[in-house]
């Protein structure tokens, strides 16, 4: 994993007026501790927050800044905060952070929490004294060992120096935090899923409404945020809503900056903050640095597994949510994945789809069902042995399974790739059905569940 400078040639150093998340880095890599963190303004943020700003002034602040989710799904982070109940005699609220991060080929989370884990500390103080939460909890993916060292460290620095606990900085306010590791499921990255989990519950999405913020952790009022929207905002509250909004390239509907990555066979695969607008030919070409010698660069995907496929001719495609859905799809984490001329793209849904279906918390019959099907037929696609209308009937459960037909958005973001590459690549598709098979009517074949 690597973070380069904002310039392609690293001509441009990161600064506190380019790089509001990343400017802190250590050119070496290791974690940033509460002394150094201070050192480099620090905690700077909250002090201006608990002294200068009412509570409300604070969510005001954030809303005005057009700040977003950076989770993937990009709701207005000052509107869900608005959504908090305002009734003073309500004094058991919850702040949470999703950070389970089990999106396929996303990993700036992780980066953030074992190398600036104060900058999150900081963000979720800010943030907690805005909603007037008591307690906050960071739910992080069990296997990130590393960021759950570092940020049970950097609680405990917090709290040595007045930071967390009881009357923070002599305001009157407490807070506490925890850090909540998971036991590994992605459907966790579901906000109310979440919640379940951090109960003690299995790990089912919840129905909406009411929604967390009127009935959330053990049924108290609660606002889930991602490690990279509450990182977000000690710059905000710092150095201004202008200052936050003229980071962003012109065109982009989106403010601020956004971590930014390539994997795949590229030559630089890493990780960049860059202001939202830059576009993907940018990104692949100034930062990841084009495709390896030998490879050429077949499809690729905009922010994650659960995005769908696009084209080499879709690179002039700006990257900001709005930019990326006029080639049609979403911008998701924001980190790309490379899909290079060696891979057939049968077999890459074939392994995509495995994922899903092993993801799937199993409560809704659409998903439980309807993605293991698609498992079974790009299984037999993938070993010629497909039946003609199998791609028919793909293409059906795509529909079936989309948005607004299953309980959560975890079934429509598993076919949104499938979909997508049977679109672009219908020839691979093809070649794996068996010319001697009978006819099927498309949605006829029967599945056996657990077979």
């Amino acid at each position: 994993m690597t973070l380069t400078s904002f310039g392609p040639a690293n001509r441009i150093k990161r600064s506190a007026e380019t790089h509001p998340l990343t400017w802190r880095l250590r050119d070496d890599g290791e974690a940033v501790w509460l002394d150094e963190y201070q050192a480099k303004n620090g905690y700077a943020a909250a002090r201006k927050a608990f002294a200068d700003m009412a509570q409300d002034d604070i969510v005001q602040t954030v809303k005005d800044s057009g700040l977003k989710g950076r989770g993937g799904a990009g709701f207005p982070t000052g509107v869900k905060w608005g959504l908090m109940p305002k009734d003073e005699s309500i004094n058991i609220r919850y702040l949470l952070c999703n950070a389970d991060e089990m999106e396929p080929n996303t990993w700036k989370d992780r980066m953030l929490m074992e190398q600036l884990p104060h900058l999150l500390i900081e963000g979720m103080l800010i943030s907690a004294r805005a909603l007037k939460t008591y307690r906050g909890y960071i739910f992080l993916r069990g296997e990130y060992t590393t960021a759950a060292k570092h940020l049970n460290r950097a609680v405990e620095e917090a709290k040595a120096a007045g930071l967390l606990g009881k009357n923070i900085l002599g305001s009157g306010f407490d807070f506490e935090l925890f850090v909540h590791t998971g036991a590994g499921r992605y459907i966790c990255g579901e906000e109310t899923a979440l919640i379940n989990s951090l109960e003690g519950r299995r790990a089912n999405p919840r129905s909406k409404p009411p929604f967390p913020a009127a009935v959330g952790v053990w049924g108290k009022p609660t606002c889930v945020n991602n490690v990279e929207t509450l990182c977000n905002v000690p710059a905000i509250i710092a150095d201004g809503v202008d200052w936050y909004k003229s980071l962003a390239r012109e065109g982009s509907e989106d403010m601020g900056t956004k971590l930014m990555g390539f994997s795949g066979k590229v030559k630089n695969p890493g990780l960049w903050e860059l202001p939202f607008g830059v576009t993907a030919r940018e990104l692949f070409e100034d930062y990841a640095g084009g495709m390896r010698d030998g490879y050429k660069l077949k499809a690729w995907q905009p922010g994650g597994a659960g995005t769908g496929f696009l084209l080499p001719e879709h690179l002039d495609a700006q990257m900001y949510a709005g930019g990326i859905a006029k080639v049609g799809t979403r911008m998701g984490t924001g980190l790309a994945m490379a899909v290079d001329d060696s891979v057939n793209m049968v077999s890459l849904l074939r392994n995509m789809e495995q994922f899903f279906a092993r993801e799937s918390c199993g409560f809704c019959t659409p998903c439980r069902d309807g993605l293991p099907w698609s498992v079974k037929l790009l299984m037999a696609i993938e070993n010629g042995e497909g039946q003609a209308g199998d791609i028919e009937t793909l293409l059906g459960l795509v529909g079936f399974l989309g948005p607004g037909k299953t309980f959560c958005a975890h079934a429509p973001g598993a076919v949104e790739p499938l979909g997508s590459a049977i679109k672009y690549f219908r020839h691979e598709f093809e070649a794996g059905i068996a010319p001697t098979r009978a006819v099927v009517p498309p949605l006829a074949r029967p599945i056996v569940v657990g077979a």
